[in-house]
């Protein structure tokens, strides 16, 4: 969780230096037309500060965000003019209407504690889906595909601004602990260091797939490329 704006816009200028959000974005809109052709409209659960969501607007002619961290959503809201960004928790949140697609991204559903909390996640999203609708959800790494003491590093600099951010991940039981630790040297406050630790659940894919199913969905995993935790797809059981 982001305590503050400025640890949001350090996030929001890390990650847009290090992915690839308009590809993914196609790609996971490619998923959601595989199994609804006409899709329009789009739900990003976890929408952080809205960079999937500014590149799904441009695939879905209406877009949503839901994100825990007001700070996120509030950057969300500024980065994307118009689109309605809420404030909630992805287990519980009800925004009283449906969409053609629900996608939770950037394995954010692997910051749920317990397989009762994914349930109800996945039971929250397909409570948004339009009959028939899409589910769409990026796991984190799975107990076997993990790779404990995986080190990561990325920096850059932007203006009068250097940023660099390197992790350590270490399993603890079905939990990855991923230690971050940021650098910051600006050319007015000088140098800043922060640090955080995120744990992750290993879910399995079995869990994944019960959650789906419990909720009244079929559900297929898509493998994807370069080492990334892949997708988990849902659509409604009468509809496949």
């Amino acid at each position: 969780m982001y305590e503050n704006k400025a640890e949001a816009e350090l996030y929001d200028r890390l990650y847009q230096d290090r992915k690839d959000y308009e590809g993914e974005a196609v790609r996971v809109a490619d998923l959601i037309r595989e199994h609804k052709q006409d899709a329009v409209t789009l739900l990003d659960v976890a929408c952080g500060t809205g960079l999937h969501l500014a590149a799904f607007a441009k695939c879905f002619d209406e877009v949503a965000g839901v994100d825990l961290s007001a700070w996120m959503a509030d950057l969300a809201s500024e980065r994307l003019a118009g689109v309605p960004v809420h404030q909630g928790d992805m287990r519980t949140f009800d925004l009283g209407r449906t969409f053609d697609s629900v996608v939770c991204m950037f394995s954010s559903i692997g910051y749920l504690r317990t397989t009762e909390d994914l349930d109800s996640a996945v039971r929250a999203m397909t409570r948004h889906l339009a009959d028939d609708g899409v589910l769409a959800i990026e796991p984190w790494y799975f107990p076997d595909t993990f790779l404990p003491g995986f080190v990561s590093t990325h920096a850059l600099k932007d203006g009068d601004q250097g940023i660099s951010r390197v992790s350590h991940s270490t399993q603890e039981g079905n939990v990855t602990r991923m230690e971050i630790h940021y650098v910051v040297a600006d050319a007015d406050a000088g140098v800043q260091h922060r640090s955080e630790v995120d744990h992750l659940t290993l879910f399995s894919r079995e869990e994944y797939e019960n959650a789906f199913r419990g909720s009244g969905l079929t559900v297929e995993y898509i493998e994807t490329e370069l080492g990334r935790p892949g997708f988990f797809v849902g659509t409604h059981s009468d509809r496949s």
